[in-house]
């Protein structure tokens, strides 16, 4: 009888999958070396850690750590990925998770409703609420007006409470900031987001964001030191026919002497000045119809316009009558020119502190009241008035007969003063 062969092994079934990873050992965990010299295959393929918690290499050579568990079924978390996450960590992360798992809380769902709630505390921090705020306090602002709040907003009241819930802001957040502005020098600026920052509690508690408005709490009186009441610099009424003639000779650009004409002749501010667009003139009613969104109280004004206003413009339109603005910048000209021109040329004439474009409303104010005008033509006029919605459809055309006599008699008045054929006598005080 033969001698049995000795039986043969089965065969092994080789492990050609590319995705295959490397045997280990029953509770054999990963190393770090491992993780770092996994490299890509064919196809994805995992690394076990142990207890649902491996590493998964994909083609592109990403390496991602995966905890599979079940909880009401089967579910995959995702922990993050090489090397932004180690070994280590990923094993932090799958521990905790192991322990929600424990106390019966699927852990998926806990994590999503923590980022649902940063998520909403991030909606209704402070800063997105202003924002919110804004986007309805703007929609009858100027562009340019609108702008400064938002760049105010962002530079200072941001960074300090932005991020803090609506709800939860205190007086003493809002204080530490505004002296905080004001450590700078910019008091004005710290008042400004005092204000702002009360507009914008105010918006939430309307919108059921917040209950209560700690900005109130708090004047900027209390915290800030009081500022001084600065005027406007302006030369007196005897010195308007010395500045009249240097003016007319004055060196430089054109442009900007014909921006100090017109501003002498119609006394608007510096910013509705500068910011004119050919447009707003009606030259066959000798108007200068400025719109709401360029004026302070925002509310159209018009500006009866002197023979003399309608020369300097005619002059003005052979210079920039082919683009929109009156006045445009010399570096860019669809911009206006800088508030700063007219301040710079006056300094040039030797008016430094003594005169500034808004002096000429003061001068005017004050010689055409001592010359018997009427208060309420000039100040109509100076565009003064605090103006509601109703009234302004009433003033804004209110006594324009008696304006516009007033206006030419303030025009011949600076060109008697110019050429020195007229004093002035005022009244005894």
């Amino acid at each position: 009888m033969p001698a049995a062969s000795p039986k043969a092994n089965p065969p092994q079934a080789l492990d050609t999958a590319p995705q295959a990873a490397p045997r280990k050992r029953a509770n054999e965990q990963l190393t770090a070396t491992q993780v770092l010299q996994a490299k890509p295959r064919a196809k994805p393929y995992k690394l076990a850690d142990g207890k649902g918690l491996y590493l998964l290499v994909n083609t592109s050579g990403s390496k991602l750590w995966r905890f599979k568990y079940r909880f009401s079924g089967e579910k995959l978390m995702a922990l993050g990925g090489f090397p932004d996450v180690s070994l280590k960590q990923a094993r932090q992360a799958h521990s905790a998770a192991r322990k929600l798992l424990a106390d019966g809380t699927d852990p998926m769902a806990q994590r999503q409703e923590a980022s649902t709630a940063k998520r909403i505390a991030h909606t209704n921090s402070f800063a997105a609420v202003a924002k919110a705020w804004w986007q309805s306090w703007s929609a009858n602002k100027s562009e340019r007006h609108a702008g400064y709040a938002m760049r105010r907003l962002e530079a200072d009241v941001f960074p300090a409470i932005g991020a803090t819930p609506v709800s939860e802001v205190e007086a003493q957040d809002v204080v530490a900031m505004i002296k905080a502005i004001e450590a700078r020098g910019a008091k004005d600026i710290a008042r400004r987001a005092h204000q702002m920052c009360g507009q914008v509690m105010r918006y939430a508690i309307a919108h059921g964001l917040a209950k209560r408005n700690p900005v109130i709490d708090v004047k900027p009186g209390d915290v800030l030191a009081p500022r001084k009441q600065t005027n406007y610099a302006r030369i007196d009424a005897k010195e308007l026919p010395a500045l009249l003639r240097a003016m007319a000779g004055c060196q430089g650009s054109s442009i900007t002497r014909l921006a100090m004409q017109l501003m002498s002749l119609t006394f608007v501010r510096t910013s509705e000045l500068i910011g004119a667009k050919w447009e707003e003139f009606d030259l066959t009613q000798k108007r200068w119809n400025i719109p709401a969104e360029r004026m302070k109280m925002r509310t159209p004004h018009v500006v009866p316009l002197s023979e003399q206003a309608l020369e300097v413009l005619a002059t003005l339109h052979v210079l920039t009558g082919r683009g929109e603005l009156l006045f445009p910048g010399e570096r860019n000209p669809r911009q206006p020119m800088s508030n700063n021109t007219i301040l710079a040329a006056l300094k040039r004439m030797g008016y430094a502190g003594r005169m500034t474009g808004h002096g000429f409303r003061g001068l005017a104010s004050t010689i055409l009241h001592e010359q018997g005008f009427d208060h309420t033509h000039i100040e109509l006029q100076l565009a003064h008035q605090e103006r509601d919605a109703v009234s302004a459809a009433y003033n804004y055309a209110t006594y324009l007969a008696p304006r516009t006599k007033m206006m030419q008699w303030w025009a011949d008045h600076l060109d008697k003063q110019r050429r020195g054929a007229e004093v002035i006598q005022f009244k005894a005080a």
